[in-house]
């Protein structure tokens, strides 16, 4: 990983999309980085006009410019760890798919955004595939929700069983650890995470919050992973650090807009 600044400063990239209405991407990203008393830097792959009831518009940048995003973060200050969220487009993963192996980034979270939790496809075929086959096998940690995860397996997921089935086959795809989140799943599996690093399957749970003001639970989790990487924690423990705060996060959902408000980030009092 690219040295600091300060040694005494933990400093994390995030690579994503910027959400107009505050409550994902990049903006997320960086409250969540700010709340873990992390430096946040970002490099910005699309623009997107949105709002709580929904995407209007999405702009990519070219690839070129992210790249020198990247680099001009890298060159002068430096980052313990980095995220990617909202690529887009098979250009723009492939040019941080280079960029990532030439780096050697050892502290990555991608967090594949292919999918909404609605089931919704955000990205095309061919970057989907690129995601999968170049970026994926670079990551540290994936954090790929319902959907996704059975793009990733080719598996079918409706049970906990189905879960760690997907949790194995993409692991031994990437050989990295995997966090198979299950909050686009009913009943009993809903809000259960499902965590697979080749030694250790394990199944973490919190309370389930019953709110609508959902919108970008997935970019903070990735992002309380990355904040707690960089401070030092180990995997395993970011990843059960990150849950606990998106819990709390849940239960401090902005009421705001007319539709799916953000999670709350930080100690909101009026």
């Amino acid at each position: 990983m690219t040295s600091i600044a300060s040694p005494t400063i933990p400093i994390a990239l995030t690579i994503a999309g910027s959400d107009s209405c505050g409550g994902a991407g990049m903006q997320a990203d960086l409250r969540t980085f700010a709340v873990h008393r992390v430096h946040g830097t970002c490099a910005v792959t699309c623009i997107t006009a949105q709002n709580t009831l929904g995407v209007t518009r999405v702009d990519a940048l070219p690839p070129e410019a992210v790249v020198a995003q990247i680099d001009a973060v890298a060159d002068d200050i430096g980052f313990d760890a980095v995220k990617t969220g909202m690529l887009l487009d098979r250009a723009i993963v492939a040019a941080v798919a280079e960029k990532a192996r030439q780096a050697g980034w050892s502290k990555l979270v991608v967090d594949p955004v292919m999918v909404s939790r609605t089931g919704a496809q955000l990205i095309d075929d061919e970057a989907v595939a690129t995601l999968k086959n170049h970026l994926l096998p670079l990551g540290a940690i994936a954090t790929p929700n319902r959907y996704e995860a059975q793009i990733l397996s080719g598996l079918a997921i409706e049970t906990l069983d189905d879960m760690k089935a997907a949790a194995e086959k993409i692991h031994h795809h990437t050989r990295h650890a995997v966090l198979v989140k299950g909050g686009a799943m009913s009943g009993n599996c809903h809000g259960v995470d499902v965590w697979f690093d080749g030694d250790r399957l394990e199944v973490l749970q919190t309370t389930a919050v019953n709110t609508r003001h959902t919108h970008g639970t997935g970019c903070t989790l990735s992002a309380a992973i990355t904040a707690n990487l960089a401070r030092g924690n180990d995997p395993l423990s970011a990843v059960k650090a990150a849950k606990q705060y998106v819990t709390e996060a849940l239960h401090r959902g902005l009421n705001i807009g007319n539709g799916q408000g953000p999670v709350g980030q930080g100690d909101f009092r009026f």
